[in-house]
């Protein structure tokens, strides 16, 4: 990083964190919003049940006589079980018959949850050869490792099973976790209305001159006057092309289009919505970009059927905007990354609207539809809803947005 570089980031961080300590008073509109959490149903017990024997059939199809997981979305799926991947090491190891076996150290298992066995490890003796010997008394001679798991764990694990052979768990946890049940997409959908919900109030805040760390604030404390945990980012006039934002300091004028993107959890079940609109009256080229990728959204949540494959969608949305004059294909100006993205207990998982991915889609598969026109040096645009897929097609979770001046439906 040069020095010039250097500056400019220090002193977008020290404008950000000066303006966070400024004393605030909550918006009206903002203050108005109740908690809508009332009817939650969580994940019960029988469901994590009916999760594992999937698991188990997925595991010895798959000629896995078990699978390693650390904490993580996996771990609290199967058992409802919230572990920090931290130093000390804590692992389960689920076996492609019979119960889990859990190796836990630092009182982590106090916090096991559903049946099985457990081992703990003291700080002075070595989890990893009780991992080991879990593997062993499971009889498993190959072993899936879930994702998420450290290279620092796998390594330790694998020096006491010499014998084993290891593998990836993709085909165990994906296969399961891509498939939603109705009580997941339960829960999904009252992650997306609160997300609603929130943008709804934080928009009538928009005001000249505010910062986009200020719009940011505002939805967070609009997620949390309607119970839910999350954040938001936002980013005004030509710093809507980079698709992930930028720290340059920004300020709200009359004629910027103004973005933001992310969400909530609801028992641990995310929500990923993107909205953009003019702050004013937009030009007849924002209008007209703006509309074409709403047309581009439109055209991957057609394409998205029960059948077709993942990258379909992604080419469905691809050529409205490029036959609209961008790109072709991932070049910028035009749609620089996939369509979207699966999700569920993470906000990005298996498996995603993207070139080359011939997955075929399933009823009870979640994703995002986010196709984005990035223009660099002027402007973007992205609209980003979540789906759900049933027997009859595809079903938005929310509404899409009618026009740049309309963010809601």
């Amino acid at each position: 990083m040069n020095r010039r570089v250097f500056m400019a980031v220090a002193a977008a961080g020290a404008a950000k964190f000066a303006d966070a300590q400024q004393p605030r008073e909550v918006p009206e509109a903002i203050k108005k919003l109740r908690p809508m959490l009332d009817g939650i149903q969580p994940i019960t017990d029988a469901e994590r049940r009916a999760r594992i024997d999937k698991a188990q059939r997925l595991m010895r199809e798959n000629k896995l006589g078990a699978i390693v997981l650390e904490g993580g979305t996996s771990l609290y799926y199967f058992s409802g079980t919230r572990w920090n991947a931290g130093e000390r090491v804590s692992a389960m190891v689920m076996p492609a018959k019979g119960d889990f076996i859990w190796v836990a150290q630092g009182g982590a298992e106090k916090s096991a949850r559903m049946s099985g066995d457990v081992r703990v490890a003291r700080d002075n003796e070595d989890a990893f050869s009780k991992i080991g010997q879990a593997l062993k008394d499971a009889g498993a001679t190959r072993v899936g490792v879930e994702e998420r798991v450290r290279f620092g764990i796998f390594d330790g694990i694998r020096k006491e099973a010499p014998s084993v052979e290891f593998s990836s768990a993709d085909a165990v946890t994906a296969g399961c976790r891509m498939i939603k049940s109705p009580a997941e997409i339960a829960l999904l959908q009252r992650a997306n209305d609160i997300t609603i919900e929130a943008y709804r109030a934080a928009f009538t805040t928009l005001r000249e001159g505010m910062t986009n760390h200020e719009l940011s604030t505002n939805i967070e404390a609009a997620f949390s006057a309607l119970g839910a945990r999350g954040g938001a980012m936002a980013i005004f006039g030509k710093y809507t092309a980079f698709p992930h934002g930028s720290i340059a300091p920004q300020q709200l004028r009359e004629g910027d289009l103004v973005l933001i993107d992310d969400g909530v959890s609801v028992e641990g079940y995310q929500s990923d919505i993107t909205r953009t609109v003019i702050f004013g009256k937009p030009t007849d080229r924002q209008r007209y970009v703006w509309d074409l990728e709403r047309k581009a959204q439109d055209a991957a949540l057609k394409a998205a059927q029960p059948g077709a494959t993942c990258e379909s969608v992604d080419a469905a949305a691809r050529d409205v905007i490029t036959k609209g004059g961008f790109g072709p294909g991932y070049k910028v100006p035009g749609l620089p990354h996939r369509t979207g993205h699966g999700i569920g207990l993470d906000g990005h998982e298996w498996t995603n609207f993207v070139k080359g991915n011939k997955t075929k889609i399933q009823p009870g598969m979640c994703f995002s539809d986010e196709p984005t026109i990035a223009i660099y040096g002027e402007f973007g645009v992205r609209l980003e809803d979540c789906l759900y897929v049933t027997e009859n097609g595809p079903r938005m979770f929310t509404k899409q947005s009618p026009a740049i001046d309309q963010p809601f439906g």
